[in-house]
């Protein structure tokens, strides 16, 4: 106070430094008051002295216009400003203002005006035992069965007591009798169960019901009871109560649950058939306001929210549903039902000290106004965040707990600015969050920016090849918290080359939805991904934009049939696959080669027979795509065959292509001879010949009979003039026949057709050679598979020089004599 002395007497140049210098002394000694005092106490009665708790001088109080500022809508305390004496102004009731809550805690702030202070207080109020325990129902009724044994417990409903601690219930009682006892056990969280146990059996032919008084007794002084009577029936054969799956139901809701909605449902069973099995549901140890906002389906037991729930009153309900069967037995489980807090209460701005006008040449930081902001809400609902809107010399700043300070923050100049609407801004951290506004009217001014943001740094898109130009490939969307033109956002990409191309060639983007549209058809198989830029910016000034990564994805679709690979559909030969007769099953006959340019499953190819001339005779393998033989050759086979793969994909719908195999049965390559078993194929040739077919087959025969007496002539004469044996003569004899084949082909383009003969030549007897005869005439097709299939096996055999592998045929060996150099006696004959 010497200091305030002082502050009167000083000049008027230092009046203004010791006041801002108590001004902030005085902000850091800002206390906290801590009192204690019974509910029901009088009006009027004293709390404390706050003058003297504080320190301060009661003159402070009255000359400084010192008042009390409650956080509730009553003024529970106030006041003397002459004598700092804090006194019960308003009745206070602890059930009302907290209920079960503990500690009951009222607060109020000591506000001076003169020079401004503000000192917090919290008064916990005590309860006293002004409630006497109440029980729900005046009557408990309780069916016991007959055949209930000694030791059987029956579940009774608790006493209600609005008092808490010691005040509240603290045991129970039961009328003395020959048949119950009671049992009450106290929980972790102090609760008290109460049950009634069956110490005599009871006889339904003697006795069919029976009163006890029921008394709670709570713990006050003096001691307070409530009594209700216990209604036993006792019942005649009915053993099985009903049994609930779970002993506790926890559910959480939603403040904001419309009416009628369902919380959640309750299920027992029971094991009794008929009456004794069918359960009904109702509440246990339920109090009015629960019974209000709850309903019980007594059938289905589904729990409904009959009225709106409101987290700010009750934030959690604990409640007891019942379960009885006809018979009379039943059984509880508890329900817990937690209220989830809901953003629906916007903060409220109280003005607690406001100056209506400022000096323009004040100092920064000098106090405009004290401001009171409150939610009702609960957890990260009920944090406040207070600004000012717009750009104005002036800042909120936080002092205690819900208190702010209106301060200035920078220069005034009344001239150019002669007024001030400040608008203050409290938004809680709810989502979404709510927010309120105050405006302060001030005779004597406020900033903001946000840039847009996408909701993902980065988008994967995909779109099905072979799109239709100007398809829609997917959206991006960025949200800018500013309002207005700061706030419109408007899209386009980055431009760059993708695969050779300005990315424009591929895809657009409207600026005003951000959908991505495809400009052209995409083809998986050409291009199968690529990433690119999305910029967002919003209009205002200057200009903020952020960025976002595009990753496409070109997804895959069966449009490509498989291709073969083998037997290429491209080479014109005129080629078939040779097997020897005596090919046993699982003989491989070829093989298709297919592969799909597609991807994935639509690649996955499978091989079926689609036809076949023996569709006995050959198999093909569904994933191997190999040829091969069912069973053995037999005499009755034909021996020229025509097969039809057809190659299919796995896509939706399948593509396919087919594949034709001819096979060619030839008679094993051992022994003596070689024989060639032939059959005309009537569905394969053309059985109409014209006079050049025949003309050439004329010459080509001509040519082979020539080619083969001159040849046998020749042999004969050098066996003749030889003394030993030739390596070309015991060759000759290791095979008793040697056949040989000559083949011509002519374009088959044009029709040409060649013609071949089979002879039999015997060493030993020319005149057999000479009068040798045509035995088969070979179509071309037959003689052109057999010559290549020969000529490809020599190649890749091809013996060392002198040699023949006698493990070769005799086709080979006689090969091999005439393709290797003649020996010196071959010369001389």
């Amino acid at each position: 106070m010497g200091l305030l002395g002082v502050c009167v007497y000083l000049t008027q140049a230092k009046q203004a430094i010791y006041f801002l210098l108590f001004l902030l002394f005085c902000n850091k000694t800002d206390t906290t008051l801590r009192y204690s005092l019974q509910e029901e106490l009088a009006k009027g009665t004293v709390v404390s002295n706050i003058a003297n708790d504080l320190g301060l001088d009661p003159k402070l109080l009255s000359q400084g216009k010192a008042h009390i500022a409650g956080e509730d809508e009553e003024q529970y305390f106030q006041i003397n400003k002459n004598t700092g004496t804090l006194y019960v102004n308003e009745r206070i009731d602890r059930e009302h203002i907290c209920g079960q809550m503990t500690p009951c805690l009222l607060f109020f702030q000591l506000i001076v005006e003169n020079p401004l202070q503000m000192h917090h207080g919290e008064v916990e109020i005590l309860d006293i035992n002004d409630n006497s325990p109440v029980f729900p129902q005046k009557e408990i009724v309780i069916s016991v069965p007959e055949q209930a044994v000694p030791g059987a417990k029956f579940l009774l409903e608790r006493a209600q007591d609005l008092d808490v601690s010691i005040n509240a219930v603290q045991n129970y009682q039961i009328s003395s009798n020959n048949h119950f006892r009671l049992d009450v056990q106290t929980g972790n969280d102090q609760s008290k169960q109460v049950e009634i146990v069956l110490v005599r059996q009871l006889d339904y032919e003697k006795t069919r019901t029976m009163l006890l008084q029921f008394t709670a007794i709570d713990g006050g002084e003096p001691r307070r009871t409530g009594t209700a009577v216990i209604l036993i029936n006792v019942l005649d054969n009915n053993d099985n109560p009903p049994v609930f799956n779970q002993s506790v139901y926890k559910v959480k809701l939603f403040e904001q649950n419309e009416v009628n909605y369902v919380a959640l449902r309750v299920t027992a069973t029971d094991l009794d058939d008929g009456p004794n099995g069918d359960i009904t549901y109702a509440f246990s140890h339920f109090s009015d306001v629960m019974g209000r906002i709850f309903k019980v389906n007594n059938k289905t037991g589904e729990i409904i929210v009959a009225e709106p729930l409101d987290f700010e009153d009750v934030n959690i309900y604990q409640m007891e549903v019942e379960a009885r069967d006809g018979g009379g037995l039943t059984s509880f489980c508890k329900v817990i039902i937690e209220i989830a807090d809901v953003n629906d209460n916007p903060p409220e701005i109280i003005l607690k000290s406001l100056k209506t006008s400022v000096p323009e040449n004040c100092l920064p930081q000098t106090v405009v106004a004290l401001l009171n902001v409150k939610d009702r809400d609960g957890g990260g609902n009920g944090d406040i965040r207070c600004s000012i809107k717009g750009h104005q010399p002036f800042k909120v700043t936080s002092s205690v707990k819900n208190f702010y300070h209106l301060v200035t923050n920078g220069k005034l100049d009344r001239e150019r600015e002669p007024e001030y609407n400040i608008t203050i801004t409290a938004i809680d951290d709810g989502s979404p969050s709510l927010s309120s506004t105050a405006v302060i009217h001030l005779q004597i001014a406020d900033i903001n920016d946000n840039s847009p943001v996408f909701s993902k740094a980065s988008y994967i898109m995909h779109i099905i090849e072979n799109n239709n130009p100007g398809a829609l490939i997917g959206s991006v969307m960025a949200t800018d918290m500013d309002t207005s033109e700061n706030a419109q956002v408007f899209y386009s990409v980055t431009e760059e080359i993708v695969n050779g191309f300005p990315l424009s060639h591929f895809v657009t983007i409207n600026s005003d939805s951000g959908n991505i549209y495809g400009v052209k058809s995409f083809d998986y198989e050409q291009l199968k991904e690529f990433a690119f830029v999305v910029q967002a910016r919003d209009s205002g000034t200057p200009t903020l934009s952020s960025n976002a990564t595009i990753k496409l994805y070109i997804i895959d679709q069966n449009d490509n049939s498989p291709t073969l690979l083998h037997p290429s559909p491209n080479d014109s030969s005129f080629s078939a696959e040779i097997v020897p007769k005596n090919a046993e099953a699982g003989y491989v006959v070829s093989k298709v080669i297919a592969v799909d340019a597609d991807s994935g499953q639509n690649a996955w190819l499978s091989f079926h027979l689609l036809k076949s001339s023996d569709p006995s005779l050959f198999s093909v393998g569904v994933h191997t795509g190999e040829i091969t033989t069912v069973r053995g050759i037999t005499e009755k086979d034909s021996n020229r065959h025509t097969l039809i793969v057809i190659v299919k994909d796995n896509g939706r719908p399948s593509l396919s292509t087919t594949a034709t195999v001819k096979v060619v049965v030839a008679e094993n390559l051992s022994g003596s001879h070689l024989e060639i078993v032939e059959e005309d194929s009537t569905d394969i040739f053309d059985s109409q010949l014209t006079i050049y077919l025949i003309i050439s087959l004329a010459v080509v025969t001509f040519l082979f009979l020539t080619s083969v007496m001159m040849l046998l002539i020749f042999k004969i004469c050098r066996i003749k003039k030889s003394k030993h044996p030739s390596v070309l003569d015991d060759n000759l004899r290791s095979s008793n026949i040697i056949s040989f084949r000559t083949s011509y082909l002519d374009s088959l383009a044009r029709g040409t057709i060649q013609q071949g003969y089979l002879q039999e030549v015997h060493p030993h007897n020319p005149a057999k050679a000479n009068s040798s005869t045509v035995k088969e005439q070979v179509t071309p097709h037959e003689l052109l598979i057999d010559f290549n299939h020969k000529n490809e096996f020599l190649q890749d055999h091809q013996p060392a020089a002198n040699a023949i592998p006698p493990s070769h045929s005799s086709y080979q060996r006689v090969q091999a004599i005439l393709t290797r150099p003649m020996s010196t006696d071959w010369q001389e004959g």
